[in-house]
């Protein structure tokens, strides 16, 4: 349980919107937490980076909770030297933000510039600023750890062009630290979710009706080649602790599915 021991966390979105589940950023602050790292949790909604925070210490964890919006680059900025005001540096930088169709997405020939530049905004530019202002502190002590969540829409088939665009957009960023930092002893790389059992993937689609709420998982698990079922927050927690940890030292620049199979289906059965 000491895989993280002594190292800092700065997990960007480790809120969650309410729902019967856990979302992943608050997964990953519990189980870098339980790993041994003392985790800044950030999130736009300061109630939800708050909630994180409790979970964390109910379980005899170090969690410091902010709040900031990455569409603005001073509380980005903000954020960065709260956390190494509390812990003194920052070893891994976790960026988890994301929105879909809860912003408005919608195909190509439906979509709006302003919900396009929206989801942009929050989904890729965000991630590009955290990096921006973290990793010059990770580049000072030779060492660093980033992960970003992008998501298997990025490659495979996705209905919406804002999430497909934007989280392909991630890996293009995530290559480009992999290449440029690596000199400076940082790793990055890329997480890329299946469908998941979270909170924004369930009651976006339910509003709250629980035999919406059953009729959306089904199609969901359906969908999944492993089991038939979903996975889990705690399924991307766990491959975001591998990622950070020094179990994967000599890995950087990979773009790893959690996804139950889904990707490896490709095209029709022969």
């Amino acid at each position: 349980m000491n895989r993280l021991k002594d190292k800092v966390a700065l997990i960007i979105g480790a809120g969650q919107a309410p729902g019967q589940t856990v979302g992943n950023g608050r997964a990953t602050a519990l189980r870098f937490a339980q790993e041994g790292a003392s985790v800044f949790a950030v999130d736009s909604d300061l109630a939800r980076a708050q909630a994180t925070a409790q979970a964390v210490r109910d379980e005899g964890g170090q969690c410091v909770a902010f709040g900031a919006d990455i569409l603005d680059e001073q509380a980005i900025i903000a954020a960065v030297a709260a956390c190494i005001e509390a812990f003194g540096r920052i070893d891994i930088l976790h960026n988890n933000v994301g929105v879909a169709a809860g912003a408005g997405d919608q195909p190509l020939d439906e979509i709006t510039g302003s919900v396009f530049d929206n989801i942009l905004a929050i989904n890729l530019r965000g991630m590009v600023l955290t990096c921006k202002h973290v990793l010059p502190h990770m580049q000072a002590r030779g060492s660093g750890v980033v992960i970003n969540v992008s998501s298997c829409a990025a490659l495979a088939r996705h209905r919406t062009i804002g999430y497909k665009t934007s989280k392909a957009g991630v890996l293009g960023l995530t290559q480009y630290i992999a290449n440029e930092y690596c000199q400076f002893g940082i790793r990055a790389n890329s997480i890329l979710p299946g469908l998941i059992d979270t909170p924004m993937a369930i009651e976006a689609r339910s509003a709250g009706d629980e035999d919406k709420r059953k009729s959306v998982r089904a199609a969901r698990n359906a969908l999944v080649p492993l089991g038939k079922k979903m996975g889990t927050a705690w399924d991307v927690a766990n491959a975001a602790l591998f990622l950070a940890s020094d179990e994967a030292s000599f890995i950087t620049g990979v773009n790893l599915p959690v996804d139950g199979g889904h990707m490896s289906f490709i095209g029709a059965p022969t």
